[in-house]
Formats: C-alpha cells, structure tokens, sequence
C-alpha cells in the first residue's frame, strides 16, 4: 500500500488490516466502531473481502518455510521482547480496550495481564517442543518423535476480550512454528491491531502473522482457503458449530457458549460467597464466556442469599469506563443491551421474580450511552428462557433446590458445559462436586476458575467442538502434529535374510 493510501487510513479514521508487517486497505464495506459509553461511532473499520484474505494467507504461506526452519529458542527470545513490549505500551493498550468494548480500566488491565501470562508459557518453547527419544527400542533400533508445525493457521476471536484471547492463540501456535492469521472482532479491533504490531516491534519476520478484520465474509473466506491447515474460535455455540462443520477438513478447536452455575452450600461462608459471586456474574457487564449467571441455593439459606446479591446489585456504580469509581460500563452495541433487557421482560412474563431491575438506567452525562444496571432474579425454574439461553449480560438468576444432588443435576441437564463452582467448607461436598460434576472448568469456592497459562481452557457440551482445549499443553497439541521416526543402522558387511514377521522388539 502506498503512503498516501496508509495516510488515508489514519486521516479518516479507518482501520484496516495488518498483512504481514504492513497496516494495508482492502474490501469495499466498512462497519462502525462504536464508543459504547457515548454510544458514538468513533472509527470505521473495512471488512476484509475474500481477495484481501487470500493475500494474507499467500503472505504466511511465503512466509512459512523460514518460520518453521528458525530454532524454537529464537522464536522464543522473540516472545521474551513481545512480552516486555506488551507491560510497557499497557496503558495505551487498555485505554483502546475500554474505547472500543466499554469495560472498566481496570477489568481492561485485567485481561491484559492474563494474556501476557499465555505469552510467558511461549516463551517455554524449548522445552514445550522437545520431543522424546528412546535409545534401543528394538534390536539395534533407535526410535524418536517430533513436534512438527501444522503451516499456516487462522485464529478467529470475539469482541468481550479484543487483547487476551488473541493471546490465547498466536504466541504458541507461533512459538510452535506455524504461521498465523488472525480474524478478530469487529466491534472492537484497534487493541487486537497495537498488540500485532508491538509483536513486529519485538522482532518478528515479515509475514508471520496478519490480522484481516472482517465480519462472515472474511471467517469464510478462511475457512474456504484450502492452504489453512487449522481454525482456532471463541465465539457463541452457533458460529462455533458453524465453525467446525464448514472447515473443510481442516483441524478445529471452537470455544462456543456457557450457562456457568454457582453452587452454595448451606455450610459455605455466605458473605464471602456473595462478594464473589458479584464479580463473576456483574464484572465486564455479564460480558464473559465464565461468567456466573445461574446461583443455586442449596436448602434453607436462599433467602440470605438473596438479600444479600440485592442489596449489592443495587449498590454497583454504573458509568463509562474510564472512571475507575465504576464497577460496570457498557455493553457492546445498542443492539446487544437491547437484546440482554428483552431477556429481563421474558423473565417477568415467564413468572421469576425480579428482585433488582437494571433496566431503563440513564447514566449523566453519557445519555446515549448503551448501558444497564445489574439485574438480579429469584425463583427462576429450569423450563425458563433466562435459565436455558446464554443471556451475555447483567442478569443472574437464582435458582433454589434441596440438595447438592438437585444441583449438580441442574448442571449436567444443561446443554452447556463450560465452568462452574461449589461454595463450600466441606472438603468432602468438594471432591465429590469436583469429581462427578459434567463441565469442563470446576471451582472450588472459585467462582471464574479460569486456567492459568500452564493449564487449558475449554468446557465440555457444547461449549467446546473439537477434541483439545485451548492455550496450555491443549493448545502445543493442537498446532503440532507428531511425527515419530525409527532408525537403524546394521554393521557393514552384514548379510540378513528377509523377515515377513511383523517386526517385534524380540
């Protein structure tokens, strides 16, 4: 792309898309990016079209064989340089987090740091891709495997966490020796874009990674691409779903939705329980794929728990993002908060009680903002739209049964399987919760038991389609593919017969 057209770009306020190392235009529509605490288009960013796709996929495609051939200790050094990149271009980085999304700066911190972790388990890319050997496997036989690179991989990722989970893919799929292009968000790509950048910035070749924003278009354009070897998503169990059964062959791992329920015992310590439980279910708006949206009170304590969530519901500060005074800010779109408070009407007309209603809220001076206030309702029954749907916003639901058993049913019935959580001082109701309970991600008086970089993340259900997880030892499976090989070298001058038994180490 010329100067002129890169300046044109800035000047109108257009994202583009990174190809390679370069901020280039291509396709003919745009879509807005809003301010969702102003509810104000702030930049417009261009829909990648099947051409502009191509190009970058033919970039990592050229860009491949050099990649695959570097040590993995370079690729990892380069890591190293991303990571300190990332902590010191931070605040620049949440800021356009918290512009584009809306969530508190500090939430915005948040996920920024959890990323930088899924960059510091790459940097282990030595060790992560060792291999194994075994001398004398067979008679004078030495047999060894190797992690080899998949080529070029995509990576399509929503708009509740624009920095983190790109993190989730790239760095290990990239320390693992493959090429990738990313398709993030539309709502809010700027963050995704500087966090590509910076990546450059530290070091990396030319073409290893692009960025193509995009809406269906460009995601099936990826999948059409016959040239990409795998497809990471995170997304909603419907384009997960999509996903998987339109890529063609291609390996897949698609994080799709969740309906996370919190168990409370009657022995937990109900007041710490209810701090937390604040969090999970209201942090980032309800806007998180592990976010607490079911409560399942366990015998005769419903009632404190109640009075408890309400009291602080009605309490949470409502406003932009940028004032750290706020616990919530906005949801993503008008369309989206409209949606989440046509799911608080339902709940009433399908008979819960709603406890604390979060609708109608007008934050001064941020009229047009897209913003609701917490929703809490009670006697929420299974056959509900509130308690069936992935809502995606400020609505907690409680539901009341007799016995950790009429809980832990309530789970496993559930079409999704993504995390969940027991609060409990009993060590027994914790292994026994923990041991049998049919989701993917447990806590134990943890109400987000999100992994750690070391580990994986992935639900089960369908809140995951495909065979491996995400980030972690999943994610070094999934970009890689094993090749062992046995070699054997016999003494010259050595004359053997044939041999038309199947080969034993005998």
């Amino acid at each position: 792309m010329s100067s002129a057209e890169r300046d044109e770009l800035v000047c109108t306020n257009v994202v583009g898309h990174l190809i390679g190392s370069s901020l280039e235009a291509g396709g003919s529509r745009t879509t807005p990016v809003y301010n969702p605490a102003t509810g104000r288009i702030s930049r417009e960013v261009q829909v990648a079209d099947k051409a502009t796709v191509e190009r970058a996929v033919s970039v990592a495609a050229e860009a491949y064989p050099a990649w695959r051939q570097m040590p993995p200790v370079k690729r990892a050094r380069i890591m190293f340089r991303f990571k300190e990149l990332l902590e010191q271009n931070e605040e620049r980085i949440v800021s356009l987090i918290t512009d584009e999304h809306g969530k508190v700066l500090d939430d915005a911190r948040g996920e920024l740091r959890r990323g930088i972790e899924n960059v510091e388990y790459a940097c282990a890319a030595p060790e992560l891709l060792k291999g194994e050997h075994s001398r004398n496997a067979g008679p004078g036989i030495d047999s060894w495997s190797e992690m080899q690179p998949l080529g070029v991989v995509a990576g399509i990722t929503p708009f509740n966490f624009p920095a983190m989970v790109p993190l989730w893919m790239y760095p290990i799929a990239l320390v693992c020796g493959n090429t990738f292009v990313l398709k993030p968000s539309e709502r809010d790509p700027s963050s995704t874009l500087l966090v590509a950048e910076l990546l450059y910035e530290a070091g990396l070749p030319e073409g290893v990674l692009s960025v193509v924003n995009g809406d269906k278009e460009t995601v099936d354009a990826l999948l059409a691409d016959r040239r990409v070897a795998a497809v990471s998503f995170v997304g909603s169990t419907p384009v997960a779903e999509h996903v998987y059964n339109s890529a063609g062959g291609k390996r897949v791992q698609a994080l799709g939705g969740a309906k996370n329920h919190a168990i409370v015992m009657p022995d937990a310590d109900i007041d710490n329980a209810v701090s937390a439980l604040m969090g999970a279910a209201y942090g980032s708006c309800g806007e998180r794929c592990m976010a607490i949206s079911v409560v399942v009170a366990v015998g005769d304590i419903a009632d404190e728990v109640v009075a408890k969530l309400a009291a602080q519901v009605r309490e949470l500060k409502v406003g932009p993002g940028t004032d750290d005074g706020n616990d919530m800010g906005p949801l993503i779109t008008a369309a989206h908060r409209d949606k989440v408070s046509a799911y608080v009407d339902r709940g009433v007309e399908e008979g819960a009680e709603l406890v604390v209603d979060g609708r109608g809220i007008t934050v001064p001076g941020h009229e047009d903002g897209f913003f609701l206030a917490g929703n809490l309702f009670d006697n929420v029954k299974p056959g509900m739209d509130i308690y069936k749907d992935e809502i995606f916003g400020p609505v907690l639901s409680v539901v009341r049964v007799d016995s950790l058993d009429d809980a832990m049913q309530l789970a496993d019935d559930h079409e999704f399987g993504n995390g969940t959580c027991v609060f409990t001082r009993d060590g027994e109701t914790a292994r026994y919760f923990s041991d049998h309970i049919k989701v993917g991600m447990v806590g134990i008086n943890v109400p987000l038991p999100v992994p750690v970089a070391c580990h994986s993340f992935g639900g089960w259900k369908r809140s995951l389609f495909g065979d491996l997880a995400i980030y972690g030892p999943d994610a070094v499976r999934f970009y890689t593919q094993r090749k062992t090989m046995s070699q054997r070298w016999p003494s010259s001058g050595d004359r053997e017969r044939a041999r038309f038994s199947f080969p034993s180490s005998d």
